[in-house]
């Protein structure tokens, strides 16, 4: 029995040992998870963050400079403390969150208006400003709202401008309770991912040389003749969107993108004419010009009421002369007049993205042009016929390009660095609109339009341009009964390698040669001698090249 119960005992002591053991390891466990929750839980509150704002994507123009997050934004964080309120009082822009931080006591974040502030115990922070007080390319861009875009291409690439939330803050250590830990360093996070965004084909020295033209209401379009890339696109008057109130109230209409709405042509359409009439063999064409020209009991009239005499086509486009298009519009057929106004985009919507489309203007039915006087009216432009300036200068862009026209192009693509292109957008593409040799003979037209007439105001002094201009009637009268009409001129440079077409519209501006052609050259100058200065300039920082040494 004393073996048995030896036994037992130290059964019962091994037992009560792994008892013992078990609720040590457990007790230490309930322990360590007691204290890893609150390890948790204090760490979810170790940080009190402030966030200074939201930064968005770029959009470049095609030599990556940004036409957005120009200026800059300046916020100071601290602690609610004398000294600290006291250096920044003189630049605090909103005084509201520095008094929530004395109520709370915990630190503020508030904007101010420089960054030149060297405390220490302040930390600055720097965001970028979506828009500049005056924004370049606003009919472009568009213009966002709380961080969405409305219109523009801040609409059409939304989810590619605000594709990341990247935001600038500051960050402060605080206990389990939330209280701010007292020499701990605040740990500032600044604006990452800036530099992605959308690049377009524009240039923003020549979309800043458009828009500085003394112009109340119109627009401006340049494109390259080569490929059809937009390089400006200026509509008059432009906006800020931080004062769309006043843009919507304003009777000029600020918000609408004039590059891309339809008006009465004029004389500019002279030049479908005559590739029509190049067609059909009628370039030697001539006819005399008494002032009027009368079709069906209904008469026309030319500018010169006198008339200009007996025209071939050459002097009939230098003196714009209507009566002689009207008489020539007589011996054309209809459809090949009409399929040459479509080849060259007339009627044709032109898609630049999702919603900046160029309206597809009117042009006339067969069945209106069966009317000899409706005929009349599109050879030289007017009657139902629209067009917008984009249009106007795609058509020029295949006239100078000896008849290939390129199409339209505002987009190169995308950028994640803000330096190169990371993915590409659609290439240039072209339309056949005439052939080569009817090409040729409308440039000579164009560039004898205005080097030829005495009286042009379009010619530079820098550059051999070539070009057309339009007194385009309206319907429309003043007070006085006199009728408002749209000045244009379309054209492009250098003549001997023609990189240029540039349109200039004048709404209800009058004489496209007193209202839109000294736009026409002033544009052309200035496009011209800022090349020569950045070809100077890049010359100047180029290195010395060494000499080649020569043996005797």
């Amino acid at each position: 029995m004393k073996i048995f119960h030896n036994i037992y005992q130290r059964i019962l002591a091994v037992s009560i040992s792994f008892i013992l053991l078990w609720t040590v390891i457990m007790t230490y466990l309930a322990f360590q998870m007691k204290d890893t929750a609150y390890l948790e839980t204090a760490l979810q509150q170790s940080q009190f963050t402030l966030t200074a704002g939201t930064a968005e994507g770029g959009i470049y123009d095609r030599n990556f400079i940004n036409f957005v997050n120009q200026d800059m934004k300046y916020y100071a964080s601290g602690n609610p403390e004398p000294e600290i309120l006291q250096e920044l009082f003189p630049h605090i822009q909103e005084i509201s969150p520095v008094l929530e931080s004395l109520r709370t006591g915990k630190p503020f974040l508030c904007q101010t208006d420089t960054n030149q502030i060297f405390n220490p115990d302040i930390k600055i922070l720097e965001v970028p400003a979506r828009y500049s007080e005056t924004p370049s390319a606003q009919h472009v861009l568009g213009y966002t709202l709380e961080h969405t875009g409305i219109t523009g291409i801040e609409a059409d690439y939304d989810s590619v401008l605000r594709a990341r939330e990247d935001a600038a803050s500051v960050s402060y250590t605080t206990d389990a309770l939330g209280n701010i830990l007292s020499g701990a360093e605040p740990l500032t996070s600044p604006v990452k991912y800036l530099n992605a965004g959308i690049v377009t084909t524009l240039d923003s020295r020549i979309q800043h040389i458009c828009e500085t033209q003394e112009i109340q209401k119109g627009a401006v379009v340049v494109m390259d003749v080569r490929t059809g890339d937009i390089l400006a696109m200026a509509s008059y008057p432009s906006y800020t969107p931080s004062a769309l109130g006043d843009a919507l109230s304003n009777p000029d209409s600020p918000l609408i993108n004039r590059c891309l709405y339809a008006y009465n042509v004029g004389s500019i359409f002279k030049l479908i004419t005559c590739a029509t009439a190049y067609t059909q063999g009628l370039q030697e064409y001539r006819a005399n010009c008494t002032g009027s020209f009368e079709i069906k009991n209904q008469l026309f009239r030319c500018h010169k009421l006198t008339g200009h005499g007996i025209l071939d086509m050459k002097q009939a486009v230098i003196l714009s002369c209507n009566s002689y298009f009207i008489q020539l519009s007589q011996l054309l057929q209809p459809a090949l007049m009409r399929e040459t106004a479509q080849d060259f985009g007339f009627g044709t919507q032109i898609p630049l993205t999702h919603s900046i489309i160029s309206a597809s203007g009117t042009l006339p039915s067969m069945k209106d042009l069966h009317y000899p006087a409706e005929m009349a009216n599109f050879c030289f432009g007017q009657g139902l016929l629209t067009a917008t300036p984009l249009q106007i200068t795609q058509m020029t862009c295949g006239i100078a390009n000896d008849g290939k026209m390129p199409i339209a192009r505002l987009i190169l693509g995308k950028t994640r660095d803000g330096l190169t292109l990371s993915e590409h957008a659609k290439a240039p593409m072209y339309a056949r609109a005439i052939k080569k040799e009817a090409a040729y003979y409308l440039q000579n037209l164009m560039i004898a339009a205005i080097n030829e007439n005495e009286n042009s105001n379009a010619v530079p002094e820098t550059v051999f341009a070539a070009g057309k201009t339009s007194t385009a009637q309206t319907g429309r009268f003043d007070q006085s009964g006199t009728e408002y009409c749209h000045a244009w001129i379309t054209g492009y440079f250098p003549i001997d390698d023609p990189q240029y077409a540039v349109t200039v519209l004048i709404e209800d501006g009058g004489y496209g040669n007193t209202a839109a052609a000294p736009v026409f050259r002033n544009i052309a100058d200035s496009i011209i001698n800022q090349e020569q200065a950045l070809h100077t300039e890049k010359q100047a920082v180029q290195p010395p090249q060494k000499a080649e040494s020569v043996s005797e």
